[in-house]
């Protein structure tokens, strides 16, 4: 590039460039400088990209004992500023800069680039290197940002940029690795799809009060994102259109504190098969208007749900199916609106509250160690009769088996009575008679004591039988005891040992086969008491 032919603005930039100088172009008025006005920028402040093309290249020397870099604030550059594929070792640092075309970088080799508060119609920089920090703090680029495969060696700053490309990528940046934080936070918005799969973050990922926007799609896609430390999308953070993070790994922490996703009727929150080593949450004012979903999720700390508020009416609302999770804290605000799908997770703690429970589950295959609070079983029996699939015993003998952990026998036995209750509802009609007569002699063996009672009635039923007249007569003259009805009943009941009544009285027609009844009834009725002492005893 021949000296002569630049500018004033440009034999400036050009001379202050071995010695790494700024060049201010700014007017000192805050309204008239903002690059959104770049139309009203005189001449003076123009600068071609051929120009800065040609200081990066390494046109100019730098000079002895100085770092050159290429700094200027309040430039309008027209032309192409065409990077790609260039090696670049001097830093570039543009501040409330606008360009008239995006500038391409991609597969570049870069030193550290600062593009503050500056107004891009685009910005490529696929594949690109950059050995320090992407600073793109303030901007505001249309037509998308392109870091697909780009590598940054420091941070990724993009905190306040404003990404507007509707109905298409406003942020490429599919298998990006950034060996720092990156901070998409401070008013960071992007109306189109925010793309980050496969990327790999050796810090944090901030969304901290961002907003995101593309309604009817996915306003982020991180799926297979590995985040070697925390992730926060909290703070106010807003998206309209579904938040993608299947597949993805968190080294830390994952929250949506105070986070709103709205995607009606639709995938809110898709944390398929996640990773996360300490907790997630989804609390203190987390609302979804959607679906939110964990399913095949696995967190080795806690997932809280506490204060939120799941809301997907015509649908399930919150799949925690196949979760794998130390502890789920499950007390959201209000009742869950629309199913809650909590099918063959494994949970070591489930703490719930009976006033937020979901009106529809799916609780088959759910396991747990410990329910926090456990509360009876009559109002667990509640819990579970809300499951959409209707009958199941698994869930049943895991709640069973529960309260048996804790010593709460009864509860127990209450539980396992309730699903032979409700297992006959699904049952023909002669199975059915059998269960109610099972039910109601004996509780189907979990209410053994009230055979007891039935004892009494048959025991009051022979001695008023065999009183009177109706009394048996003696099998052997000789013998001396005299028919007792009450205790020649007793005999008949007895199954072992006799009282002498049995043995010497033999009844005849009708009353032989009212005793036939009698010692078969009191033979299981004793069996099924025994057997219910022995389980109290041994606490079973």
């Amino acid at each position: 590039m021949n000296i002569e032919d630049l500018t004033p603005s440009e034999r400036r930039l050009w001379e202050a460039f071995p010695k790494g100088e700024l060049v201010d172009l700014s007017s000192g008025d805050p309204a008239l400088d903002d690059p959104a006005q770049a139309g009203r920028w005189g001449h003076d402040r123009l600068i071609r990209a051929e120009v800065l093309v040609a200081l990066l290249a390494g046109a100019v020397a730098p000079e002895p004992g100085h770092v050159a870099a290429v700094r200027l604030n309040g430039a309008r550059v027209f032309g192409s500023l065409n990077l790609g594929h260039a090696s670049v070792e001097v830093p570039l640092a543009l501040t409330g800069c606008a360009f008239d075309e995006a500038p391409h970088l991609y597969w570049a080799s870069m030193n550290s680039v600062h593009m503050m508060r500056c107004r891009l119609p685009g910005l490529v920089a696929s594949g690109t290197r950059v050995d320090g920090h992407l600073w793109l703090e303030g901007s505001h680029i249309s037509g998308g940002l392109w870091l697909d495969g780009a590598n940054v060696t420091g941070i990724l700053n993009m905190s306040g940029v404003q990404l507007t490309n509707p109905d298409a990528d406003a942020l490429l940046a599919d298998r990006l690795t950034v060996e720092a934080n990156v901070y998409c936070d401070q008013g960071f918005a992007a109306t189109g799809e925010v793309r980050l799969p496969g990327a790999r973050i050796g810090g944090q990922l901030i969304f901290r009060k961002a907003r995101l926007h593309n309604p009817g799609g996915a306003a982020l896609t991180a799926s297979r994102l590995d985040v070697a430390a925390n992730v926060f999308c909290d703070g106010g953070f807003t998206a309209e259109g579904e938040v993608r993070l299947r597949g993805a790994r968190v080294g830390g922490y994952l929250s949506f504190v105070g986070a709103r996703l709205v995607n009606r009727g639709r995938t809110a929150l898709n944390c398929d098969d996640l990773g996360v080593e300490n907790d997630v949450y989804c609390s203190d004012g987390f609302v979804a208007e959607g679906v939110v979903s964990f399913a095949g999720a696995r967190v080795t700390g806690q997932l809280s749900l506490s204060e939120a508020r799941l809301i997907n009416p015509e649908g399930t609302a919150l799949s925690l199916q196949r979760v794998q999770a130390e502890e789920v804290l499950l007390r959201p605000a209000e009742p869950i609106r629309g199913v809650a799908d909590l099918s063959y997770a494994r949970i070591n703690l489930l703490r719930d509250a009976a006033d937020t429970w979901a009106e529809r589950l799916q609780l088959d295959g759910l396991q747990y160690e410990t329910l926090d609070p456990p509360m009876s079983a009559k109002a667990r029996l509640g819990w579970l009769r809300r499951d959409t699939d209707g009958y199941a015993p698994q869930p049943y003998e895991r709640l069973a088996q529960t309260y048996r952990t804790l010593g709460l026998d009864a509860d127990g036995r209450s539980v396992l009575l309730a699903k032979a209750r409700d297992r006959r509802g699904t049952q023909g009609v002669f199975l059915k008679t059998v269960g109610w007569l099972q039910d109601g002699l004996v509780g189907y063996g979990y209410r053994p004591f009230r055979a007891a009672s039935w004892l009494v009635a048959l025991l009051v039923f022979g001695t008023i039988v065999f009183a009177g007249d109706r009394a048996p007569k003696k099998l052997n003259a000789d013998d001396s005891p005299h028919f007792n009805p009450f205790f020649y009943t007793l005999d008949l009941i007895l199954p072992i040992g006799t009282l002498g009544q049995e043995a010497v009285f033999a009844p005849k027609g009708v009353y032989q086969w009212i005793a036939n009844f009698i010692v078969a009834a009191g033979l299981v009725l004793g069996l099924t008491v025994a057997a219910g002492v022995t389980r109290v005893l041994s606490r079973d």
